[in-house]
């Protein structure tokens, strides 16, 4: 499948790779593959990015993934599903982090070396290639990642909906004459 990726979209492999070697990850996840996005220029998904969530609104869409690593990867569903069963994900993280150190809930810290993809990430990596069949391209290029992104669910798509960037929403931008 890595055949058929554009230069862009080998790129956000390779920095989503790089991104997760940072953080300390054990595996790349569509955290890091968003993050490696946010990072490219010149590029059709980062044309839409910048669209549709600007560098002013960034900030916010980071903090939107940390709080949500900071919760194990729970979406708000997930929290909310919880809480109606009576468990307060908001306590559990307080009490872990008073034993364990901030961030304790955040993922794998540890090995270094080549990274894996997550399950997660891989079902992106797949859709993307979906995405691309589907538009009738013959390149998966980096904006059908975005396009996978908001469609895996899970906390990025859930970020990236609540910044207004959702399929429809980039699927318009992309369509979009570029801004002169």
């Amino acid at each position: 499948m890595f055949e058929r990726f554009t230069k862009a979209a080998r790129a956000v492999v390779k920095g989503a790779a790089e991104h997760a070697e940072r953080d300390g990850a054990g595996t790349v996840t569509p955290e890091h593959l968003l993050l490696a996005l946010l990072d490219r220029e010149d590029t059709r998904a980062a044309g839409a990015l910048g669209r549709l969530c600007p560098p002013d609104r960034r900030p916010s869409l980071l903090a939107a993934l940390s709080d949500a690593r900071r919760r194990a990867g729970l979406s708000r569903a997930d929290t909310e599903a919880l809480a109606d069963l009576g468990i307060d994900v908001g306590a559990i993280v307080d009490r872990v982090e008073e034993t364990h150190g901030a961030g304790a809930l955040s993922g794998g810290r540890g090995a270094s070396g080549r990274r894996t993809f997550s399950r997660e990430a891989k079902t992106v990596l797949e859709k993307s290639l979906r995405v691309a069949l589907a538009r009738k391209d013959r390149e998966i290029g980096d904006e059908h990642l975005l396009l996978a992104l908001t469609t895996t669910g899970g906390v990025v798509a859930e970020a990236l909906a609540d910044h207004g960037v959702t399929y429809a929403a980039v699927d318009a931008a992309l369509a979009a004459p570029a801004p002169r």
